[in-house]
């Protein structure tokens, strides 16, 4: 990176990257992370302006529309420089309006030329003394959500139908809560202690599980030794529900990165779990995570579509089986704020028919008496009960396992299902079916 690179600058390159080039948020952020010679609290605010400005992305377009007559005239970078300093403006306290507004000047200037700053300058001070519209008047009840909450309208439309008025619009507004570091603790007998070595506190949902409002833990010397590992809350439930005594061949179905992976290893002794993927770049990003916990003997990964698995290992290959589907992304919104614009409606029927194929295969390699547990990170029942329903009408050798947790706010019709405002977790749903005798 050139020295001239500043927060703001990098922020700049990686929005364009996402809005313009289709980039994914949390992979371009971490490359450019890795890239640059930023100081740490640099870092951390290309990070809050990268996350922040997508985040709010819907609410800061609508505030911009009453002051940019039509924003496909703007010259690149103009309105994703607008975005984020307005973010700025509205969101982030500690920054003064002046220092943000001269930062979205300059970078303008280096990029354009002098007019071009000066409309920058222009509409940001507009801005500034006109103050903004109140969203909270906007008759419409989705338009209103939509903005408030920064969702598009069919995802408002759809929460409210699935959850309600109140729980919808709770589970919206939790969405915009800041995102919290969880691990998982490899070994139970040293969670106190490493509690305490990286001043985090215990999970709320999970046995296992550490959290702390913020921290960078892939830099400590508890994670690159293995004694913990970077793992939501909620997905850190998924393992424990097959239930493992040590001995079973497990499949983990679609397994990448190997959180899930590798928490099913420390369970198994003599047993083996065969993490599958589509990409072999994934599948080595799974067996770095099992040397790194110490996991690698007991993982073996196979490049495969899950949807083949019936063509590739025989009748009763396995004792248990993760279905860790494919699905929307819906419950990660905090963490992944991107997912909001890329995905439809339609997505959700796709997804569910992939999801459906993926089980109609692995089901064909479960011994008898085997479990399935089936999970996503949604929070939408098209991919998650109806899927369950369709599945054991077509396969009437299978029955579904209730499962339970002492958290009964979590539990739907026997299965798992964390909504993000329960507990400040990624949105998911677990279940599991077992293969009659």
């Amino acid at each position: 990176m050139s020295k001239q690179v500043t927060a703001r600058s990098l922020a700049l390159e990686i929005l364009e990257a996402v809005l313009d080039q289709g980039a994914y948020a949390n992979l371009a952020l971490h490359k450019a992370l890795q890239k640059t010679s930023l100081s740490p609290a640099d870092k951390a605010l290309v990070t809050e302006l990268v996350y922040g400005t997508l985040t709010r992305k819907i609410t800061l377009e609508w505030h911009l529309s009453f002051f940019v007559e039509d924003r496909d005239k703007l010259d690149s970078p103009i309105y994703p420089v607008l975005l984020m300093t307005l973010y700025q403006m509205l969101y982030l306290e500690k920054i003064p309006n002046r220092a943000a507004i001269h930062q979205a000047v300059e970078l303008v200037k280096k990029r354009l030329h002098p007019a071009a700053s000066g409309y920058v300058n222009a509409i940001l001070r507009k801005i500034e003394s006109q103050g903004l519209q109140d969203p909270a008047k906007i008759k419409r009840l989705n338009k209103r959500l939509s903005i408030l909450y920064s969702l598009p309208v069919w995802l408002v439309r759809d929460l409210l139908e699935e959850y309600g008025n109140e729980r919808g619009e709770a589970l919206m507004e939790s969405l915009l809560w800041k995102n919290r570091a969880s691990l998982r603790v490899q070994d139970l007998a040293e969670k106190d202690r490493l509690k305490e070595l990286l001043e985090a506190r215990d999970s709320e949902i999970s046995p296992c599980g550490l959290v702390k409002d913020q921290g960078q833990f892939a830099a400590s010397q508890a994670f690159q030794e293995g004694q913990v590992t970077i793992q939501d809350e909620s997905s850190q439930l998924v393992a424990p529900t097959l239930a493992l005594e040590g001995w079973e061949r497990v499949l983990d179905a679609c397994s990448a990165p190997g959180g899930k992976t590798t928490h099913i290893a420390t369970y198994l002794d003599q047993g083996q779990v065969t993490a599958l993927d589509l990409y072999d770049h994934k599948l080595a990003l799974i067996e770095e995570n099992a040397h790194r916990l110490g996991l690698a003997d007991r993982i073996q990964t196979k490049r495969l579509d899950a949807r083949e698995v019936h063509k590739a290992f025989p009748k009763g290959s396995f004792d248990k089986i993760l279905v860790d589907a494919p699905c929307s992304g819906i419950g990660l919104l905090r963490r992944k704020p991107d997912i909001r614009y890329r995905k439809s409606r339609e997505d959700l029927d796709q997804l569910q028919e992939i999801q459906l194929q993926i089980l109609d295969s692995v089901c064909q390699t479960l011994q008898e008496g085997g479990i399935i547990t089936y999970s996503t990170c949604t929070i939408f029942s098209k991919e998650n009960q109806q899927v369950i329903q369709k599945f054991l009408e077509g396969h009437p050798d299978f029955e579904q396992v209730p499962l339970v947790h002492p958290k009964t706010e979590m539990m739907v019709d026997g299965c798992l299902l964390i909504t993000p405002e329960l507990f400040g977790t990624d949105g998911f749903f677990i279940s599991q079916l077992r293969k009659k005798s």
